[in-house]
């Protein structure tokens, strides 16, 4: 896998009007040509239209945990414990999927993977040890648990040969690879590929980039950091100005610009006056690609 070729630290910008509760999910939607991703605590998905500095907010009658493009054009969503399909034009939810019964967990972090199937992770609103599990719904809308006994289900990155599921727990401080079968979604033979310091803060959202690095952003850190998944090696930190990143994505015409959300939830009056950029979208331009989001494929449903 390649090196990144660059300055060791550099520090991300903060995008006006971009500030949000609890910043999560961001997912470049090629097609549109913008970012999206979501406000947990605020209730919201939010766009951002580089090309204009235009921000739309879209209101949700509940927590939204993630967003992903579907091969219709249209947007999946991840609220409280339902998976909608969404139509931002017209504000119509349709629910295809319903994970959760329980109302004291919530979904949480989602991607799909390179068959088009949505896997999303679960979280206790209480946060308490075992109560997490991850889920993949299948493009014909079976949902099947994967992994039980998690706590918060955060970072989810397919390897470039799509032979690799990354994953991460986030208070094991520990990034997990599983052998992927792409033909039946199947996982199996995990081991851990990267161990982050317990004092550099915890690993949450992740992304993957063209040279099948891993970009993990460190929640209680400030940074967003670049491990080779096959040394665990670090070879990039990128710096930013508040202590609670949530997640990044790679995006912007060339999908060499690194989009990180953040969170201004939980922080005291003081924490706030300290960091008032807290809950922005930040960006960041590097000398490395990302790839394009994976799509939900539906079979026409």
């Amino acid at each position: 896998m390649a090196s990144v070729l660059q300055s060791p630290r550099i520090t991300a910008a903060a995008i006006p009007g971009t500030q949000s509760r609890l910043g999560e999910g961001p997912c470049w939607h090629a097609q549109e040509q913008v970012l999206y991703w979501v406000d947990i605590e605020g209730c919201a998905l939010r766009k951002f239209d580089p090309s204009t500095g235009k921000v739309q907010v879209y209101p949700m009658p509940e927590r939204i945990s993630a967003v992903v493009p579907t091969a219709e054009g249209e947007l999946l969503v991840a609220l409280q414990n339902g998976i909608c399909k969404y139509k931002p034009s017209t504000g119509e939810f349709r629910e295809l999927a319903k994970p959760l019964e329980d109302a004291s967990i919530r979904l949480n972090e989602g991607k799909c993977d390179p068959a088009g199937r949505l896997w999303v992770g679960t979280m206790a609103l209480d946060v308490r040890p075992g109560a997490a599990a991850l889920f993949c719904i299948s493009p014909d809308l079976q949902v099947t648990q994967v992994l039980q006994n998690l706590t918060i289900s955060n970072g989810l990155a397919w390897s470039a040969g799509d032979h690799t599921l990354y994953f991460i727990d986030s208070p094991t401080h520990t990034i997990q690879a599983f052998d992927f079968d792409m033909a039946t979604g199947q996982i199996s033979k995990s081991k851990d590929v990267v161990r982050v310091p317990e004092q550099e803060g915890m690993p949450d959202g992740m992304t993957i980039d063209a040279n099948g690095n891993l970009w993990v952003v460190l929640h209680g850190g400030g940074a967003v950091v670049c491990y080779n998944p096959g040394s665990g090696q670090e070879l990039q930190r990128i710096k930013v100005p508040i202590p609670n990143v949530t997640s990044c994505t790679f995006g912007g015409n060339d999908l060499d610009t690194l989009y990180i959300t953040t969170a201004r939830e939980w922080l005291t009056e003081e924490q706030l006056e300290q960091y008032p950029l807290s809950g922005c979208v930040f960006e960041v331009k590097l000398n490395v690609k990302g790839r394009e989001a994976n799509l939900f494929r539906s079979q026409g449903l």
